[in-house]
């Protein structure tokens, strides 16, 4: 007999052996019968003093719970039809692995290096300030979510298609806990070893993972897509091309806008990185004075305000975590956040940003066409870099000095290895950005009390936090005006992360094939 239930544990009981199944017992009248539990949710509630832990449960009386088996029916492609794959980031990689199971075989093309070569660019560009264009935060396998740390949250409503996602990360090395956690995470310090397996895993099928290859071209015949041409020099047939080089790939918007090829502006949002020390977010929301319960994870937030017919709000927040230099060539400074799966730094850190209109609020770029959302974050970018001092040193500013329009005389400890410069932040950043984060910064501590603090530092800039262009598609996820070409993921402006771009992936993957 299979029971389903839920119970709420105090953060005691949560302390305390066997309670939760001792609740169980009792919940149900079971006595002495013997049952086996199985986890289906978890998550904290902490907004008020007492901890609450809510547990979904399904509950096996007189029965073991059944063992879990992720298995995906990846068929062997060495000799199938190829579908063209660009990038190998979370949209690239389950288009690969989808191809896997409907039979055909997924060639893909990835500018950046493997995940093992890949960190000798990220210590040069944390330690030497040296940004490779091909590799780095952005570029490279496993894309911007391999050193992004797995946050897996998404709003998506296909419930089973984020499910289906999960277990595959499940299948290729991922802790069973992100099937039950209400937000489940990864890590940065394993990301690496999953996405590694999910490589192998295509190779070992019969497809074909190409590093260090960058699409320089589209060859189009008829409104027809017929070959691509890599590093300048090389030109390869295609059928079917999935384009999923993600958000900061420019160079692609570039050459699509250079051929005719329909791009389309797409608002987004800007800002800067907000890190606090960690102690200061755990005693908001856990309630305590002192060090958090050992029970207790890091604490996260989630923060929104309307400023001026404008959204401020709280981005891809980073408890226990580090922020990283995200440029993707030099003379620009990009800063985001990650965590590694304790999330135990010293410090909290998270993108908050404004959100923009692009068909009212950047006029003096109108200029630049589809692109002018792109060019609007170039130019931030490149501000960014000057008033940093010429490095990947980064500007920043204490959040009361910000808000008080005053230049600080000096900034807090700081988690970002480059190091940062104090600069007039307030001043620096565009009235559109920064007059609302200042209104938004003094109303997120009123929702928070104590996250509004000098002993805060704001970083500059937050700026990749979406694609500025979409590419348009058809209902067939097909562009309207090159046949075969298949936009996907963050970069074409169809996913806001991880799953969500993994679930384009795989819709893609399915489009892609049909009448292949």
């Amino acid at each position: 007999m299979i029971k389903n239930l839920q119970l709420r544990l105090s953060l005691i009981e949560e302390a305390q052996e066997g309670s939760l199944k001792k609740r169980t017992a009792q919940f149900l009248g079971l006595g002495a019968r013997p049952f086996t539990l199985k986890i289906l949710r978890k998550s904290i509630d902490a907004r008020k003093p007492e901890i609450i832990f809510n547990y979904k449960l399904a509950v096996f009386i007189g029965e073991d719970a059944p063992k879990e088996s992720y298995v995906f029916d990846y068929k062997n492609v060495s000799n199938a039809k190829p579908v063209h794959i660009i990038g190998f980031g979370p949209a690239g990689m389950w288009a690969a692995l989808r191809c896997l199971e409907l039979g055909y075989k997924p060639i893909v093309l990835e500018r950046g290096k493997d995940v093992k070569e890949r960190r000798r660019d990220l210590k040069a560009i944390n330690q030497d300030h040296i940004v490779n264009g091909e590799s780095n935060y952005c570029f490279g396998e496993g894309g911007a979510g391999t050193y992004s740390d797995g946050k897996l949250y998404t709003r998506s409503l296909k419930r089973g298609d984020v499910r289906r996602v999960f277990e595959s990360l499940v299948h290729h090395g991922a802790t069973e806990q992100i099937l039950v956690d209400a937000h489940p995470h990864i890590g940065t310090n394993k990301l690496p070893k999953i996405v590694q397996n999910i490589r192998e895993a295509i190779i070992a099928h019969g497809g074909e993972i190409h590093f260090n290859t960058k699409v320089t071209d589209f060859i189009i015949a008829n409104n027809r897509l017929k070959s691509i041409v890599l590093d300048n020099t090389k030109e390869m047939e295609t059928q079917r091309v999935i384009l999923a080089t993600g958000h900061s790939a420019r160079d692609i918007f570039e050459l699509l806008h250079k051929k005719d090829i329909a791009l389309k502006a797409k608002s987004f949002a800007m800002g800067v990185r907000v890190e606090h020390p960690q102690h200061i977010i755990d005693s908001i929301q856990y309630h305590c004075s002192g060090d958090r319960d050992a029970l207790l994870p890091a604490a996260a937030y989630s923060l929104v305000h309307q400023v001026k017919n404008r959204g401020v709000y709280s981005f891809c927040m980073c408890p226990g975590g580090f922020i990283v230099p995200a440029a993707t060539a030099q003379g620009e400074v990009v800063v985001n956040g990650m965590s590694p799966s304790k999330r135990n730094n010293l410090y909290a850190n998270s993108g908050i940003v404004v959100e923009i209109n692009v068909d009212e609020d950047i006029p003096k770029f109108d200029k630049f066409g589809s692109l002018k959302g792109l060019e609007y974050q170039k130019s931030l970018e490149r501000l960014a870099f000057t008033s940093g001092g010429r490095t990947q040193t980064a500007p920043a500013q204490r959040m009361t000095d910000f808000v008080a329009g005053t230049l600080s005389s000096d900034l807090n400890p700081t988690s970002y290895q480059p190091g940062l410069n104090s600069a007039p932040m307030h001043s620096l950043l565009p009235k559109l950005i920064g007059s609302r984060l200042r209104q938004g910064f003094a109303e997120f501590g009123k929702k928070m009390h104590g996250y509004y603090t000098s002993e805060a530092n704001i970083v500059g800039v937050e700026s990749r936090t979406s694609s500025p262009v979409t590419i348009p598609r058809n209902e067939q996820l097909e562009h309207p005006q090159i046949k075969g070409l298949f936009p996907c993921g963050e970069g074409g402006g169809y996913a806001g992360g991880i799953v969500s771009a993994a679930m384009d992936g795989e819709r893609c993957a399915e489009a892609a094939v049909a009448g292949l």
